[in-house]
């Protein structure tokens, strides 16, 4: 098994959710999330993107705006919805879970 695709299997895995986490303090531009996903090593093609917003949107979780731009066509923001902060609040919550385990895991065999 290659690493990359196995590092590239855990990235797809907690995409949704760093995803929710950058729209979780104010609207932001499809643009603005890929550049936090990028910065913060979570290397994505914008193919991938735009699709998971377009699913979390229909799932309820986030919604969106047009806003006219002064460098071109109006431009879709992405905001949570109150099902999308109960649902990121579940996943914070789980996630907290999962990284005791892996660290209790980890610690029992080193």
């Amino acid at each position: 098994m290659k690493l990359e695709n196995t590092k590239a299997q855990m990235r797809k895995g907690v995409l949704e959710y760093c995803i929710l986490l950058i729209c979780k303090e104010e609207p932001v531009y499809a643009v603005n999330v890929i550049k936090g996903l990028r910065d913060a090593n979570m290397i994505v093609v914008e193919g991938t993107i735009y699709p998971l917003l377009t699913r979390l949107k229909n799932d309820g979780l986030l919604s969106y705006r047009w806003e006219e731009s002064t460098q071109g066509p109006p431009r879709k923001y992405y905001e949570l919805t109150a099902k999308g902060r109960d649902f990121l609040n579940e996943l914070e919550g789980s996630w907290g879970e999962l990284v005791n385990a892996v660290r209790r895991v980890k610690t029992q065999r080193a």
